[in-house]
């Protein structure tokens, strides 16, 4: 057989629709991606749906509109036409067919008959004995006649591969030398049935048909590598160059699973990660640029990216510096897009509602855009991810503060002192005409030095005068400061707030 020239890089991602797309899954699409953009490669996406009971259209859809959501762009896809498609393994059953048939054909395949509680003896007897559980090859030396005569009594059978009695070595582009032992493998099912192929087996026709010239994929393949090395090496195809990306690991060290915390993308998106920050903090896990530097943009790091600064070790999962991340990207928006953004999770937890393409508050106020983007910007120093705007503006929305009265204090303060506190306060605002940021700051900084004096409280100390008004406004131990709330608020609320507050002593 003639053997396809790889003269293109070509790489691929191909994952099985069997769930959401997960963050390990998408940080093998990305790292393809930017291997081929930076070789002026091909990069294919290629959905392995072969196991019928378990893959799901919706779950391919996932991937598809998680890849994209990320800015992860393929060149040939179940989506784009190709010179190589279809992109869906189910389409190509008769190409997997005709090399199944191919090796059964040369013996370099068989039929397997024997029942799984029949492996699973021999599989308990070699490990009894210390061996290294491999099948026996019990089914390799029956006769065609005895062959045909139980597919013909349609006893359950499987397609196994004869693997060869020799030692793999392949060149990793991440690990180096690696050298296994395949005489320790054992003939491997490679199909349940003509039209059934089994994962080693497709992966290795697709790669070939596809023309891939660079398997980049996650650790946890590595062991797959040599069996799809000795179809290949049987087939007469091309072998392709290998890269296993380290594993990314939970904070434990343990290995990350698709049960560990909120690990699909769609999930990382729902909760308010940006799609800049998710790609930023992906590369981090496993790739080091060889400098201090932690933000990049997706242009920069189609230029700055390279196989050889892939670490070996395990990339430990850090939620926090996701958290850090996501907040750069946060602050670096335009307040008309951050707003755009928030506002779905305000309407979601109910703070405020949409009416004839404006937003009203829980208290069925109107809001103006400029209002609405008032309330982001204050807030949006604190924010790790966009779902916490809800969480930091709720006040703002609601008519009513529900909240413990013993948050009003300021250090020791007394119940009378807090009372004080609050009317200096009121006083205050009560007459300043002129209602903003810059009004209210001075004349409330003006007060706490007099009411710190009049009262025998330390000069410098202004949380006796600031801290029970920045609670009345807020109902908040944390917030932002009182005088921006005060100008978002407004004058009477503000006031109303205060007196509320005082009435709970």
């Amino acid at each position: 057989m003639k053997k396809k020239d790889f003269k293109k890089i070509r790489v691929r991602i191909a994952p099985s629709p069997t769930g959401a797309l997960h963050i390990g899954t998408a940080r093998s699409a990305f790292f393809n991606y930017l291997f081929a953009k930076k070789n002026a490669g091909s990069f294919v996406l290629r959905i392995e749906d072969t196991d019928l009971e378990r893959s799901d259209i919706k779950w391919t859809q996932d991937i598809i509109d998680g890849l994209k959501w990320l800015g992860i762009k393929w060149d040939e896809g179940p989506d784009i036409d190709g010179d190589f498609g279809p992109y869906k393994q189910t389409q190509r059953l008769d190409l997997y067919e005709k090399y199944l048939k191919k090796l059964l054909e040369e013996n370099k395949a068989y039929y397997c008959f024997c029942s799984q509680d029949e492996l699973e003896q021999k599989r308990q007897d070699q490990m009894s004995r210390g061996l290294a559980p491999k099948y026996d090859g019990k089914c390799a030396r029956l006769s065609m006649q005895e062959t045909e005569k139980n597919i013909a009594d349609k006893i359950p059978s499987v397609i196994r591969f004869r693997v060869e009695n020799k030692k793999i070595k392949f060149k990793d582009l991440i690990r180096g030398s690696v050298e296994f032992d395949a005489g320790l493998i054992g003939d491997i099912v490679i199909a349940k049935d003509a039209r059934t192929p089994l994962y080693n087996f497709a992966v290795a026709v697709d790669d070939f048909e596809m023309k891939i010239s660079h398997v980049i994929r996650g650790e946890d393949h590595i062991a797959n590598t040599p069996k799809q090395i000795l179809i290949q090496d049987a087939l007469g195809f091309n072998r392709p160059e290998y890269g296993h990306l380290p594993l990314i690991l939970a904070p434990d060290r343990s290995k990350m699973s698709k049960r560990f915390g909120s690990v699909s993308v769609s999930e990382y998106k729902r909760q308010g990660y940006l799609p800049e920050a998710v790609i930023n903090f992906m590369v981090l896990l496993g790739w080091n640029p060889g400098t201090e530097k932690e933000i990049f943009s997706l242009s920069q790091l189609e230029k700055e990216f390279s196989i050889e600064k892939v670490q070996k070790s395990g990339a430990v999962f850090n939620l926090q510096r996701l958290d850090f991340i996501n907040g750069v990207y946060i602050r670096e928006k335009s307040i008309e897009k951050l707003t755009e953004l928030c506002a779905p999770y305000l309407v979601d937890k109910k703070l405020i509602k949409e009416k004839d393409g404006n937003y009203e508050d829980g208290a069925g106020e109107s809001m103006t855009d400029l209002h609405l983007q008032k309330i982001i910007e204050i807030s949006k120093s604190r924010m790790k991810k966009l779902s916490d705007i809800s969480e930091l503006s709720d006040f703002f929305f609601t008519k009513e503060l529900s909240f413990d009265k013993e948050m009003l204090r300021w250090q020791n303060m007394e119940d009378r002192e807090v009372l004080d506190s609050l009317s200096w306060s009121e006083n205050i605002m009560s007459n300043i005409s002129k209602w903003n940021h810059e009004n209210i700051e001075k004349e409330l900084l003006l007060a706490s030095q007099k009411f710190n004096s009049e009262k025998k409280y330390p000069e410098n100390n202004r949380g006796y005068l600031l801290w029970p008004l920045r609670v009345a406004l807020s109902g908040k131990k944390f917030s932002p400061g009182p005088f921006e709330i005060a100008e978002i608020l407004g004058k009477e609320k503000s006031i109303k707030r205060i007196k509320e507050a005082r009435g709970r002593f």
